[in-house]
């Protein structure tokens, strides 16, 4: 279940395919008063009951923000553009604009879009992989040239597949995505195709954490279960939190999540794994990494890689964030 473009009536169309390969969105609400912090920044949500199913039992999203506006969503693994920057990397939404602006912004990234930071990001330290940046948290890392870097205000999130207002259980901006199209199938047999991709990678922020530890326990578990598993939630194992030091010295708690047993009643269900890696920032901030991918798959990121990738994150002084 992956709804795409809007509908005439300006909500989600169900039977529209994966926003990665049509965007399209539905607008939600500006947050009330500004009170509450973008999915990007918000704390881990707990996820509740029974749900609906998605690509590998879960569904993500796409958000759009617009002028730093307003947030845009379509279902199943989701990601986030704001268009037209802000104050606050974690801006909250404004007024409205159209998904077919939306759209066109998304296809033509201006140079201050860049996934890779601009001219001021850190310059790549493994030899042929890309530099991924989020310039509102300062915080790097690189991938293998075989994964795409999204736009630097794309946010990719999970949500319950029967919440109606699509409430981010975990989310993460500014991410990089490996095979966009790695799996595509017709489940609900309307002649659209959904696809699924094999892994992303990407950092947040973690406004109203208590820990590190708890961090990466729980962010991990969120992804497997709201991509994955939905709505069986005892298919999700955690491991142990352990100390991990990145390459640039940057020292936090490392968590890894699996699933075993996801049916398979759709040609993209498959197993998950998750891996976040949580730290506070040099401003005292909580932060944190995550990968989360297929698992038991041929083309299964190997664990090597990820702690490789993971190896890689850093902080940095942006001069535009």
């Amino acid at each position: 279940m992956w709804p795409g473009e809007q509908s005439s009536t300006g909500g989600p169309d169900p039977h529209q395919p994966n926003p990665y390969r049509q965007p399209g969105y539905q607008q939600q609400p500006p947050y009330a008063g500004q009170q509450q912090p973008a999915p990007w920044n918000a704390p881990t949500v707990p996820s509740g009951g029974p749900a609906g199913r998605g690509p590998g039992g879960g569904r993500t999203k796409v958000v759009a923000v617009v002028a730093a506006a307003v947030v845009v969503v379509a279902a199943a693994v989701t990601g986030v553009v704001l268009l037209g920057g802000g104050e606050d990397d974690g801006a909250r939404p404004g007024p409205a604009a159209s998904s077919a602006s939306a759209s066109s912004a998304a296809s033509a990234p201006s140079a201050a879009d860049d996934p890779r930071g601009g001219d001021d990001a850190p310059k790549p330290t493994v030899e042929g992989w890309t530099v991924v940046a989020n310039p509102g948290l300062g915080i790097a890392f690189e991938v293998p040239a075989s994964w795409v870097p999204q736009s630097r205000d794309w946010v990719t999130y999970v949500a319950e597949d029967d919440d109606p207002d699509e409430k981010p259980l975990v989310a993460m901006k500014a991410p990089a995505v490996l095979k966009e199209k790695w799996c595509g199938s017709d489940g609900d047999r309307d002649g659209s195709v959904e696809y699924t991709p094999l892994a992303s990678a990407g950092t947040r922020g973690n406004n109203g954490a208590r820990s590190t530890e708890e961090i990466a326990r729980t962010d991990a578990a969120a992804w497997v279960y709201g991509a994955f598993t939905q709505p069986d939630r005892d298919k999700v194992s955690t491991g142990p939190v352990t100390p991990f030091t990145t390459g640039s010295g940057i020292e936090g708690s490392l968590a890894t999540s699996r699933s075993a047993g996801v049916a398979k009643k759709g040609k993209c269900d498959v197993n998950g794994k998750a891996t976040t890696f949580a730290f506070k920032s040099a401003d005292g901030d909580f932060v944190s990494w995550s990968f989360f991918g297929a698992a038991g798959v041929a083309d299964e990121v190997p664990d090597a890689t990820v702690r490789r990738i993971l190896a890689t994150v850093r902080e940095y002084t942006p001069s535009d964030a």
